[in-house]
């Protein structure tokens, strides 16, 4: 099966109502779209892959769409400034990535064309992805033009690192925080897409994928791309952990179960297998501290699963309450204290499963 087109710019939202998780933020955008209350500067802040990108560029297209906008504050993507702003045709938008652009002279570049009315469009907006990463001096260049913009003026800074952005230009901007996207949510966009795509994917599979992307729908989209481009017209949860590196429950659960019993011999042996059938071990560490974490909340309050764990099954909840009837929150906790710790020393060093194996001895023993 062909999947040649990379999936989230395949099926990147084009209007306000499909993206998901962030209807704080779109609400409050179609409305200053549909009352003609636009402000001239923005801050999209939140982590990666949550639609920040896609938010400014749908918000380019609003503000200068010839005909449905005024009625409903959602971009027609049928007008011509519609159309041209989708094919990227359009010089009146313009996107930079601050991270390749961090010098005074790039934003300079920018600021000149600021002064020009637009060529086609109403609106000329200004994209600046990753914008903490700009210079000292490109920021007060882009302050100038922040204090006194043109009235044909629009900017939308985007940033996954708000400290660093200046208070002198968060105190110019409109601020808006994007909130990583429930799995629930993923999952249905995923079943989308696979429908689309006609391959046939377990939910269990799409479950693992949607818990991989940590919140960002362009990670799951990503991972769900590599998954089709390797995978047959059926994909198991199986076919997902071995071409994403993910690390499914009972892994960890039987883990968990070895470290109960307190047979450090058994875990020795039971790590060197899962890195011989090809697990990650940074991705099994990362697992396991998550798993811990739920299982000393569930020692606290068992209804804790709706706000820490909701992706869990109700077996793999029932599993994780009988197995916390044999563990002590003590041990749990120095395991979570010594697996942070490791977890810096398996980047760097060239044996992963060292770190690991001195943590849960030095926990056991």
């Amino acid at each position: 099966m062909e999947h040649n087109l990379v999936l989230y710019r395949k099926y990147r939202p084009q209007s306000f109502s499909e993206i998901l998780g962030q209807e704080h933020i779109t609400q409050t955008l179609v409305n200053s779209v549909f009352q003609n209350s636009i402000a001239h500067a923005y801050l999209l802040y939140g982590p990666r892959g949550t639609g920040k990108t896609s938010i400014a560029r749908l918000f380019a297209k609003a503000v200068n769409c010839e005909i449905d906008a005024k009625k409903s504050g959602e971009p027609c993507n049928k007008c011509q400034n519609c159309l041209d702003i989708n094919s990227q045709r359009v010089l009146d938008v313009v996107e930079i990535d601050a991270a390749s652009n961090t010098g005074v002279d790039n934003i300079r570049d920018l600021i000149d064309g600021v002064k020009f009315n637009p060529s086609q469009l109403k609106y000329k907006v200004f994209i600046i992805d990753e914008v903490h990463m700009l210079s000292k001096g490109a920021f007060n260049a882009l302050l100038k033009t922040l204090e006194e913009p043109p009235k044909h003026a629009i900017f939308v800074l985007a940033t996954t690192e708000i400290e660093k952005v200046p208070e002198t230009i968060l105190s110019r901007v409109q601020r808006f925080d994007f909130k990583r996207i429930s799995i629930k949510k993923i999952i249905e966009k995923l079943t989308h897409i696979a429908k689309k795509e006609k391959v046939k994917i377990d939910e269990d599979a799409l479950r693992v994928v949607a818990q991989l992307a940590e919140g960002g729908m362009r990670d799951a989209e990503s991972i769900l791309t590599r998954i089709f481009s390797v995978s047959g017209d059926k994909i198991t949860v199986e076919d997902v952990e071995n071409i994403a590196g993910a690390t499914n429950f009972s892994k960890v659960s039987k883990f968990i179960d070895l470290f109960s019993d307190k047979n450090i011999g058994g875990i020795v042996a039971y790590l060197n297998t899962l890195k011989e059938e090809g697990s990650d071990m940074q991705e099994f560490l990362k697992a396991v501290m998550k798993y811990t974490r739920n299982l000393l909340m569930f020692q606290i309050d068992q209804h804790l699963k709706n706000v820490v764990a909701s992706d869990l099954t109700d077996d793999q909840f029932e599993y994780m309450i009988n197995q916390n009837k044999k563990l002590k929150s003590e041990d749990l906790k120095r395991l979570l204290s010594e697996f942070m710790e490791a977890e810096e020393i398996v980047k760097k060093t060239s044996i992963p499963m060292l770190p690991i194996e001195l943590a849960v001895m030095k926990v056991l023993s």
